[in-house]
This record gives structure tokens, C-alpha cells and sequence, in this order.
């Protein structure tokens, strides 16, 4: 069913509003649906399948398969070293490339990229009307250099870190300094640098050690005698820190080997985790051997989320007891880092050391590459972006009976050195890969796609929107935000506060789209029933497509009161930023003579229950 039926069904097949809203009918009682089963599952088929990375391109095939307006290209212009990388190897091996993505396909994809947030009508009108041929640029340096761009990217460190409420007060002055980094571009391996070397006598007073102090493993519900250093594992808490900077910042996994050597357990997982011993993890965690946490006590009880972070201890026992780790066996606790057995310098601060190392490391920067290229075209270079395995990065040189980890490897290492190169700025990573023709490539595909084209990102792969972005660009279709608070302020988008926030409807809302809690790493969003029936029946949509309330279909008919017409071109381009096709419009034309205020209500309605809303592509 091509995507104008698909939107026609929900308009015309069923319907959610009351009758007439004049009538002071309430979302909560409104109108029961009556949209059949098989409509309801055919209208909402790509999100009632859970996507798997691997599976990008036959679920990019699901969404935009079927909107086929145009021939696969023989050969794509390339724009720099990422054109070149990947478009000559689909030339060598025949793949044959999707077209170049229309401007109303790129306007959103880009938004939506970049800003977490969708294009108002007349941000995709003065686009498309654009003639000049450096717009698509223009627009990548704008929105790169754009508050919406900080808010996004600061919230999505705040994910990556599950920065939470064990930060105390600490979280929002955290969220603040990675939303000043973003803000000013600073090099990002200097803020890891920051990171992984804070010491505070409180971390609500400086910003880089709220990591540290989030990743404290308590060990002990009161403390002995009055005194606090055990109330913090301290032990634990350095494994915990050495994992997280590893699959953070280097996208490799060590929590196994933090356990038992790799051998015996990893062979069949990951071929260089399945070489590396526990006695190496001990020594990668001694770089944080001399650091203390200390958790603050005022008339004998905590003070929420509040440490003191110093190097006063007394080193890495490594036979010293865990809380959640198998017992410690023992061995050398020099520090020594994982990658190259490189050793402190003399006098050298073990964590400023250990900073001083991953970030000089190519694996860093590969890793960061990685990281954001699968947040920009949709599948990394490497899957999953924390599992590298070393031993698999080179395809000439693999372990017996082990395909390689990475297709593209030189591209990954070009943009790498680029990433290098240019100071590790992450607005110059992100517009590299943005300005190229490879992200320009339309969804669409006209033939047939074959599975193994997926590797060759042969096509823009689509992707779910997560919970912030699905909420944001409700609201923005429909001139509503909403109400979050943050730092004693009203927000109106869920991706400016430090964290989750708002209650009720909303909060169930989120956390159906699968809003992280920042107890756990950030998932892809995946979907379920229940997602599509909340965005057909939570207040969360209803009340803000009623004709009240200064919602965009109340400004729409008082604006124009007698041309249906513009009003159905408003809610299309504000909603899926493109025009309606002419069957479409017809029928949401008959739809309003019948009631021009319900079929508007119900136009809106339909629009953001379509698969096209909640997908970007």
C-alpha cells in the first residue's frame, strides 16, 4: 500500500475526535475509534516490528519502500572523502545507489538529525523555494550552530553517561558544562580528558566529576562509627569507571574480562577480548587506584548525591573484596593501559596519564567516528558501537574462520584522522558527514533492494524516533509544547531539561517510547503495540489537535476561513514536511466540507498517526 493509502485509511477508516467541537466534548471522553484491527495493524506495521541494526535496510524498505518516485542512480557526485570511500566501492562490486533525496526528504531528515526537532511549514517552504545551490550546506551550518543543536546533543550525552539523580544537584551543573562544551565545539578529547582526571571537594560545584560521582557503588546502608570512606566501594567503583571509559570512549566492552580472563569465555563473542586477562583490567583500573569517593554526612545522614573526589588512596588491592564482581584473585596493579601496556611517565598523575593516553589513542577517535555515524546515517560502521573487536578490524588479516567486523574500514579510519586532524571537533565530524552525497541519499529505492546492499549504506536507512524526539514534534506539528520544569523554569521541549521530567500522561507517554531512566545504557527505540495506540488515543495528541487552545488548526481556520486548501497544505508541510499528494488532498477537501473544523481536527490526527511521523528517512 503506497504511503497516500495508508494515510487515507486513517483518515477515512476511522476516526477519533468527537463529532463537533463546538460541543465541549473532552479527549478523555472522546468518540470511541473504530478503525478496524487490520487497518490498525497495516496503518502501524513498522512499529509493531522491533528493528535490529542489521535489519536497517529491510526496515527502511518497510517504511519507504513502497514511495518510489524515482530511478536508483548509476552514479552519485561525491562531495568528499566519504563519497569517495563509499560510492566507489558500490561502483566496483555494481551495487547501484538510491537517487538523491528530494528537498522536502532532506529538510526534515536534517532537522530531525541535527536538532531533535521537525521543520516548521514555512522553515520547509523557504527551503524548497531556495535556489541556491549551496542551501543544503547553509542549512547544516546553521542548525549546527543552532540551540536547538545544544539541547539535542546535550541531552544525548546525558543518556550515553546516564547522568541521574546519583549525581545530586550535581546532574544539572553537569548538563550545563556539556551544553557550554557543545556550544563554543571545544575538543572533545579535552573535555574526556576533564572527565576522567575531576577531582572535587564537592562534584555540585565541579562540573567534569558528576561522572565519577554517578558511577559509585554504595557499600553500606550507614556508616561505621561515624566515618564515610566505607559507605562508598571503592574498589567496585574503579572497575565501574574503567568499564564505562572503555565502552564510552573506546567502544569496547571490558565488563567480561573485569570478571575472568577472557579465554574459555569470549572465543565465540569477541576474538581480542577472548586474548586480554583479568589481570590486564586490573591493571587499566589501576590508573583510578589513588582516587577516594567520599559520600558527604551532615548530622549523621547523606547528603544526596553529593561526593568529595580526591587521590588520597591508597592504591588497587587487587585481592581486595567486591560487591558485584566474582572474588579478586590477585596480580600486579601497576597501572598500565589496556591498548599498549603504556605506563604512567615519571611523576605523571596516574588519571591525567590515563586521559592523556585513550585520547591519543586511534582507537578513540574511530571509536567517536563510529559513535556518531550511527546516530547520523542509522547504522554504524561498527555494530554494536561498544563492542569492538580488535582482532576483526582488518580484512586481511583475520583470525581463521572469522569474517571482519567492518566493511568500510578505511573510511572509518578517514574519518578518524579527519576527527583528528580538525582538533576532535564534533561540529566538524557532524557536518562532514551531513554535507556528504552518502547521507543525501534518498530512502527510497526504486528495484529491488537486496539485503546485502545494507553494508554498502546504499540507501539513507530510516530510523524510529526516539521518545524526546516523537513528544517535540507533536508539539511542534501542532503549535502545543509542552511544560517541563528545569531549574525552577517552565520548558517547552523534552529534550531541554537535564533529564526525564513531567508527570501523568506525559511521563507514560515517554516512557512507552522508551524514554531512558539512565539506570541502564540507552537503547534504540523499539516498537510495540501500545505505542500506536497511545499516538491514536493519549491526551498527549488529542488535546493538542482540538481547534483550541491556539493550537496550530485553530490558527490555521481562523487564518484562513474560507481556503480549505492552504489550511490542508499547512498541516501537511508542518507534519511531514511535504505537500499532500492530490488524492490526499481530495479527500481531506471532502472530509472538511462535511465539517471544517472536525475534518481539520481529524486531518491533524491522521497526520501524526502516519508511518512517515514517526520515522525519519
Amino acid at each position: 500500500m503506497c504511503r497516500s493509502s495508508l494515510l487515507l485509511t486513517a483518515l477515512a477508516g476511522g476516526v477519533l475526535l468527537a463529532g463537533d467541537s463546538n460541543s465541549g466534548a473532552k479527549p478523555p471522553q472522546a468518540k470511541p475509534e473504530t478503525i478496524s484491527t487490520e487497518r490498525f495493524t497495516e496503518i502501524h506495521a513498522p512499529i509493531l516490528q522491533p528493528q535490529k541494526p542489521v535489519e536497517a535496510g529491510l526496515v527502511t524498505e518497510t517504511v519507504a519502500g513502497s514511495t518510489r518516485t524515482g530511478k536508483a542512480a548509476l552514479r552519485i557526485p561525491h562531495r568528499n572523502f566519504v563519497d569517495r570511500h563509499l560510492f566507489a566501492r558500490m561502483e566496483k562490486d555494481g551495487v547501484p545507489p538510491a537517487p538523491l533525496s528530494t528537498d522536502y526528504e532532506y529538510v526534515r531528515r536534517l532537522c530531525l538529525d541535527l536538532t531533535g526537532r521537525i521543520p516548521t511549514s514555512q522553515q520547509v517552504r523557504d527551503f524548497v523555494a531556495s535556489t541556491n545551490p549551496a542551501k543544503r550546506d547553509l542549512l547544516v551550518d546553521e542548525l549546527l550552530n543552532s540551540e536547538a543543536f545544544v539541547d539535542k546533543w546535550a541531552y544525548f550525552f546525558m543518556d550515553l553517561f546516564r547522568a541521574n539523580g546519583k549525581m545530586g544537584r550535581g546532574q544539572n551543573l553537569f548538563h550545563y558544562w556539556m551544553k557550554e562544551n557543545l556550544r563554543v565545539d571545544r575538543p572533545y578529547d579535552d573535555t574526556v580528558r576533564d572527565i576522567i582526571a575531576a577531582s572535587a571537594k564537592s562534584n555540585h560545584v565541579v562540573a567534569a566529576s558528576n561522572l565519577i560521582a554517578r558511577e559509585h557503588v554504595q557499600g553500606k546502608a550507614q556508616p561505621d562509627d561515624g566515618k564515610d570512606f566505607g559507605m562508598v566501594q571503592q574498589l567496585d567503583t574503579h572497575d565501574e569507571l574503567a568499564v564505562l571509559y572503555g565502552k564510552t570512549f573506546l567502544g569496547i566492552n571490558f565488563s567480561c574480562i573485569s570478571c575472568h580472563d577472557g579465554r574459555g569465555h569470549l572465543e565465540k563473542v569477541n576474538v581480542w577480548l577472548s586474548t586480554r586477562k583479568r589481570h590486564e583490567f586490573y591493571q587499566m583500573a589501576g590508573f583510578l587506584a589513588n582516587s577516594r569517593y567520599l559520600m558527604y554526612w551532615e548530622d549523621g545522614k547523606p547528603q544526596s548525591g553529593e561526593f568529595m573526589i580526591d587521590d588520597a588512596n591508597p592504591g588497587y588491592d587487587t585481592k581486595g573484596k567486591s560487591m558485584i564482581r566474582v572474588p579478586r584473585f590477585g596480580g600486579s596493579s601497576d597501572p598500565a593501559f589496556i591498548l599498549t601496556g603504556e605506563k604512567p611517565r615519571p611523576n605523571e598523575e596516574p588519571r591525567v596519564a590515563l586521559g592523556r593516553m585513550l585520547t591519543a589513542h586511534p582507537q578513540f577517535a574511530r571509536a567517536t567516528a563510529n559513535l556518531f555515524w550511527a546516530r547520523l546515517m542509522g547504522v554504524g560502521l561498527v555494530e554494536p558501537y561498544d563492542e569492538f573487536d580488535l582482532a576483526r578490524m582488518n580484512p586481511s588479516r583475520l583470525p581463521t574462520g572469522w569474517d571482519s567486523q567492518i566493511f568500510h574500514p578505511e573510511l572509518l579510519d578517514a574519518l578518524a584522522a579527519d576527527f583528528r586532524k580538525n582538533n576532535f571537533s564534533l561540529k566538524r565530524l557532524f557536518a562532514t558527514i551531513a554535507k556528504s552525497n552518502a547521507y543525501r541519499l534518498s530512502a527510497r529505492y526504486d528495484g529491488e533492494w537486496k539485503d546485502s546492499y545494507t553494508k554498502y549504506h546504499a540507501r539513507k536507512f530510516v530510523r524510529q524516533l526516539a521518545a524526546e524526539e516523537v513528544h517535540d514534534a507533536i508539539a511542534m506539528a501542532t503549535a502545543r509544547p509542552g511544560s517541563f520544569n528545569y531549574g525552577g523554569e517552565k520548558m517547552g521541549w523534552a529534550m531541554q531539561p537535564s533529564g526525564p521530567t513531567g508527570g501523568g500522561d506525559v511521563k507514560y507517554f515517554m516512557q512507552t517510547f522508551g524514554q531512558s531512566n539512565r539506570s541502564n545504557p540507552p537503547k534504540n527505540p523499539v516498537g510495540s503495540p501500545l505505542q500506536a495506540m497511545l499516538l491514536m488515543q493519549s491526551s498527549v495528541v488529542i488535546d493538542r489537535v482540538l481547534a483550541k487552545n491556539d493550537s496550530r488548526v485553530q490558527q490555521l481556520l481562523d487564518t484562513y476561513k474560507t481556503d480549505d486548501a492552504r489550511v490542508i497544505d499547512e498541516l501537511f508541510l508542518g507534519a511531514l514536511a511535504r505537500p499532500a499528494t492530490a488524492e490526499e488532498k481530495q479527500i481531506a477537501l471532502d472530509t472538511m466540507k462535511k465539517s471544517r473544523t472536525d475534518g481539520a481536527q481529524n486531518l491533524q490526527w491522521a497526520l501524526l498517526n502516519h508511518v512517515e511521523f514517526f520515522f525519519n528517512h
